[in-house]
């Protein structure tokens, strides 16, 4: 019983040194934009607060037009 106990832990030990080397394995960039995306794409925003954004933001007005859509599309 006390082997198996040891194996356990000792495989336990190694799967954390395992996945600690996998959490170093960090990721390049080639610009700031591409970090965000990837921040974004692995945050889970809280319901709480997207709820909250989209309230806020269902009352700002539009933007304004550019000067070229202002030019050719009267």
């Amino acid at each position: 019983m006390k082997q198996q106990k040891k194996l356990n832990s000792e495989q336990q030990q190694e799967q954390i040194a395992e996945h600690k080397v996998e959490q170093r394995e960090g990721h390049e960039f080639a610009s700031v934009e591409a970090v965000l995306r990837f921040d974004a794409a692995q945050t889970k925003v809280p319901s709480g607060v997207a709820e909250r954004l989209q309230k806020s933001s269902k009352d700002l007005p539009p933007p304004p037009r550019s000067w070229w859509e202002r030019l050719f599309k009267r």
